[in-house]
C-alpha cells in the first residue's frame, strides 16, 4: 500500500533540506571574499582584534559549507526515502546505501522517520550556529572595527 502522507512529509523535507543547505553557503560564499578587502580598506587589518574576527569568520565560513553539503547528502537521502511506497521501504533503502558507503553500520530495523528528521534538525541548528558565528565575526572584521 502508496503512503501518500508520507511521501508528500519527506518530499517536503528534502525540499527544505536543499533550499536551506543552499542559502547560508551563497551568503557565506558571497561575504568571504569581501571580508579581507573590506577590513583591509578601513585599516582594520592592523589590529589584531581584527585578525582573529577574519580567522574565526573563515573557520566559521568552513563550518557552514561543510554542513551544507552534509544537509545536501541528507536532502537526496530523504529524496530517496520519499520515491519508496512506504516508511519502512524508503527507511530500509537509506540505510542500505548507508551501509554499502560504508558511513554507517546496517541496523537491524530501520528508524523511524520522526528520528530521522530529528537528527537532521540538529544538524541544521549546528548550522545555523556556525552561520551566526560567521556573520557576527564577518561584521566584526569588516565592519566594527575601529580605525
Amino acid at each position: 500500500m502508496i503512503d501518500d502522507t508520507y511521501r508528500e512529509r519527506t518530499g517536503r523535507f528534502a525540499a527544505m533540506l536543499v533550499k536551506q543547505a543552499a542559502w547560508p553557503a551563497a551568503i557565506v560564499l558571497a561575504c568571504q571574499g569581501f571580508a579581507p578587502l573590506v577590513a583591509a580598506a578601513r585599516g582594520a587589518l592592523h589590529t589584531p582584534l581584527a585578525a582573529l574576527a577574519l580567522l574565526v569568520a573563515a573557520a566559521s565560513a568552513l563550518a557552514v559549507l561543510a554542513l551544507s553539503a552534509l544537509l545536501v547528502f541528507d536532502g537526496l537521502l530523504f529524496r530517496l526515502m520519499a520515491s519508496h511506497d512506504d516508511e519502512m521501504s524508503g527507511g530500509g533503502a537509506v540505510d542500505d546505501i548507508l551501509a554499502r558507503m560504508r558511513l554507517k553500520p546496517a541496523p537491524s530495523a530501520p528508524r523511524p522517520l520522526d528520528d530521522r528528521i530529528a537528527g537532521t534538525s540538529r544538524l541544521l541548528a549546528r548550522q545555523r550556529i556556525a552561520f551566526a558565528i560567521f556573520v557576527v565575526a564577518f561584521l566584526t572584521a569588516g565592519f566594527w572595527m575601529p580605525r
